[in-house]
């Protein structure tokens, strides 16, 4: 069989060398399913199949290998950046592109065609609010101002899509990251002046805090984000109705939005005194927190693994094709990192919990936190993405990403009082990043992770 890949196969890794050619299969059909409209489906065992409307696509055999499916002309795997296309600048954008040049280039990179949707929640959509972020905080130290009227962040926002597009990425970013051009403006916080922002905010005390941040400590300790909370509350304090009148400090309802408005004026205010690519671990470290305290996958209706499962499980055959059944449309959403799998574990147990099934179907039917995640492989193993911060990177073998396929840790049935927690609590120990076993460039990191690269030829020859 022909692989898609280059590159010295390491002995003593079966399932990564098996792995070296399912993946890009299964990427080139997932690629097909965004781009073209057809259908996956998962079935039992489970083999990732696809319906096929197109009599180009190769046969696949339910039981056997995928043959690779080769273009005879595919194009220059660099062919996103090195024939990437000129953009249509507005020329009303204020903004300063050259000082976050590289940073652009790795927005445009996590947020990759087809792969944006899949890694919107956790790499993509992060990179870019840091990004913006950064132009606005570096434009600062020129205009003196830390936000951008309306008109001026329509024009920028166009702008800075048009770059990224150019250099690869997804043309429907705004949508996916659910960013508005009142994004790039002051919305709600009455200070955007740099002077009087220094003026009546303690500046050594936020730089302090946020200048250098560990990205575990932080989630747990809140060093940094306490800080900025403070900073955001003072500059908020300047409209007079942040506070209630009844002698408590307490925020009303629309002094919270005022607030939260102006912690995106502090983080622009600190990307301005760090240089942007120190700036960016900082916001991506921040960033994060928020990222694994949260499950982004949707539940759907579980009415039909109530009936297998719910009120004592009388046919335990029944009731694990009903749960294999409903994970695997979860499978299909996004690429999650391992504490996010922890929590959606959490939440879906809390769901079964309330639909009458108090056994612990987790364990009977065998479901492990990856299983939560998109599924790729010969096996169809799940991918777990680092807990921490992290991009995609692009080389002559395309576009990767470190994934976990092996961590096999059984997903925790919750007690009755059980919520989904906080991560800062969790009981089970799940590393942040892999260990890496060797130098090499991220193909093959130890006999755990595997960097999963996509042959950009093939996908390019299916998205013309």
């Amino acid at each position: 069989m022909v692989s898609l890949f280059g590159g010295k196969e390491i002995e003593g890794m079966k399932e990564m060398v098996s792995l070296k050619l399912t993946v890009p299969i299964f990427m080139l059909f997932l690629c097909l399913h965004i781009c073209c409209g057809s259908t996956l489906t998962y079935v039992k065992d489970p083999v990732l199949t696809i319906k096929q409307e197109d009599s180009m696509l190769p046969m696949i055999s339910p039981t056997g290998t995928p043959q690779p499916f080769l273009p005879l002309l595919a194009p220059s795997p660099l062919a996103p950046f090195t024939n990437a296309t000129v953009p249509k600048l507005s020329g009303l954008c204020t903004l300063n592109f050259s000082v976050a040049e590289s940073l652009m280039s790795v927005t445009s990179v996590d947020c990759w065609s087809v792969f944006a949707p899949l890694l919107a929640n956790v790499i993509c959509c992060p990179q870019l609010e840091a990004t913006l972020t950064i132009l606005l905080g570096q434009s600062s130290k020129e205009t003196n101002v830390l936000a951008l009227n309306g008109t001026v962040a329509k024009h920028c926002l166009s702008d800075i899509e048009q770059i990224l597009v150019g250099q690869g990425a997804n043309d429907s970013l705004a949508q996916i990251c659910s960013v508005h051009s009142s994004n790039l403006t002051y919305a709600s916080c009455p200070v955007i002046d740099v002077n009087e922002f220094e003026d009546t905010v303690d500046t050594s005390k936020l730089l302090a805090a946020c200048e250098k941040i560990d990205p575990v400590k932080e989630c747990c300790a809140q060093t940094c984000q306490n800080a900025i909370l403070e900073a955001a509350t003072r500059i908020a304090s300047k409209a007079s109705d942040l506070l209630s009148t009844d002698g408590a400090h307490d925020i009303l309802p629309d002094g919270v939005s005022k607030v939260n408005d102006c912690k995106s004026i502090v983080l622009r205010w600190l990307a301005s005194k760090l240089n942007p690519s120190h700036a960016k671990e900082v916001l991506r470290g921040l960033s994060n927190c928020k990222i694994n305290k949260v499950c982004p996958l949707v539940f759907p209706n579980m009415k039909h693994v109530a009936m297998g499962c719910g009120n004592g499980i009388s046919n335990q055959t029944a009731c694990c094709t009903a749960m294999e059944s409903y994970v695997s449309h979860l499978q299909k959403q996004s690429f999650i990192t391992n504490l996010q799998a922890l929590d959606c574990a959490a939440s879906l147990g809390m769901k079964l919990r309330k639909s009458n099934i108090t056994e612990n179907v987790y364990s009977l039917c065998h479901i492990s936190l990856k299983d939560f995640s998109l599924q790729v492989g010969n096996q169809v193993s799940g991918c777990l993405l680092p807990s921490l911060p992290s991009d995609a990177t692009f080389d002559s073998s395309g576009v990767s990403f470190l994934c976990d396929l092996n961590d096999n840790i059984p997903a925790p049935w919750p007690t009755s009082s059980q919520g989904a927690g906080s991560s800062c609590s969790k009981n089970v120990k799940i590393p942040a990043l892999p260990a890496a076993a060797s130098a090499e460039s991220g193909l093959y990191n130890d006999d755990v992770m595997l960097s999963l690269l996509l042959a950009s030829g093939v996908v390019l020859m299916m998205i013309l």
